[in-house]
């Protein structure tokens, strides 16, 4: 369960401007905390400060008027007030602007408006926040992952970190053992944390279609944690390879299957050989040769794609290879 949206009030009267700047969304998770980024602005704000006898932070629940004091009342900076929440700290300098404020222990009731409120004597500044509660799972980029083999990707994974004591921790899955990865907590424009894992590893053919999964694990003051995952599929384009020969026989006529693998596959084109020959004798996936071709030599093929090509390992002596193939059916037939 994760806590989100933070709005900016801003009020004019005449020459004074009051303003709090917060992101527009921040995540917490129940059983941790939450840290919201918060600043103001305050016209002449120095020379207020001066003159004001005290200044101290509040934040009010669920409505901004002050009215009904205790009832709103969920951090009272100056008379130690904490309701509703096992620990409200400020951790930011309300003398140097900074209105940063660490909740802990979210639970599910915590879901409401909040609004921070600044008190100087004489004057009283304010600003809104809304909290809310909604998942979000790890940012994969690139979301559209298409390479050339041999080619060096890097993949990046953030996770958000609302509570700084306790950010999640990002881990990979179905990946090479030759992948380096890096990890960091990092802030972001709007103030707020997120952890940054970055993965580097070289394509391989034998990566094509592999999915590669990001999980973040938030811990938090239960007994058990949360994870939530994003998921991207590597497509890694390569020439032809393991290209063989597949030799099959039906009667007298015997039917050469040229077999490889590439990617992409659908633009594949199959040229065959005579050995000796530089001629080609066919083209397709397959051919078919009769009694009186067989007794004429060894053929092989040659896979093409727009990356490359490749030719069987060997050549095969089809004469050989269906004599051994028909004595074998017939032994197993008998």
């Amino acid at each position: 369960i994760f806590i989100t949206t933070l709005v900016v009030l801003e009020h004019s009267f005449a020459d004074n401007i009051y303003s709090a700047v917060m992101p527009q969304t921040v995540t917490a998770l129940t059983g941790s905390c939450v840290q919201i980024p918060c600043t103001f602005n305050i016209s002449n704000f120095e020379d207020k400060r001066k003159n004001a006898t005290s200044i101290n932070g509040i934040w009010l629940k669920n409505k901004s008027q002050f009215a009904d004091k205790d009832s709103l009342i969920a951090f009272n900076s100056s008379k130690n007030i904490i309701r509703g929440f096992s620990d409200i700290q400020m951790t930011g300098d309300l003398t140097e602007r900074n209105c940063t404020t660490v909740f802990y222990n979210i639970m599910m009731n915590h879901s409401d408006s909040y609004y921070f409120r600044l008190e100087m004597e004489p004057d009283c500044k304010c600003a809104k926040p809304h909290p809310k509660y909604s998942p979000q799972p790890p940012e994969l980029k690139p979301n559209d992952l298409t390479v050339k083999e041999e080619t060096t990707v890097t993949l990046s994974c953030s996770a958000e970190a609302p509570c700084p004591k306790q950010p999640p921790t990002i881990s990979w899955s179905n990946i090479s053992e030759s992948a380096h990865i890096t990890t960091q907590l990092q802030e972001k424009p709007d103030k707020t944390q997120s952890v940054f894992s970055y993965m580097t590893f070289k394509a391989s053919y034998k990566d094509h279609r592999k999915s590669i999964t990001c999980t973040a694990t938030y811990p938090r003051n239960t007994s058990d944690a949360s994870t939530v995952e994003s998921t991207v599929m590597l497509q890694v384009l390569f020439p032809p390879k393991e290209t063989r020969v597949i030799i099959t026989s039906v009667g007298t006529t015997v039917t050469l299957t040229c077999e490889s693998h590439a990617s992409p596959s659908n633009d594949l084109n199959y040229t065959w050989y005579k050995h000796g020959e530089e001629t080609p004798i066919a083209w397709g996936k397959k051919i078919n040769l009769t009694g009186t071709q067989i007794q004429t030599g060894s053929y092989f093929c040659i896979a093409q794609n727009k990356h490359g090509k490749q030719s069987s390992e060997e050549y095969f002596s089809t004469l050989m290879s269906v004599m051994l193939y028909l004595l074998i059916t017939c032994a197993y037939n008998l």
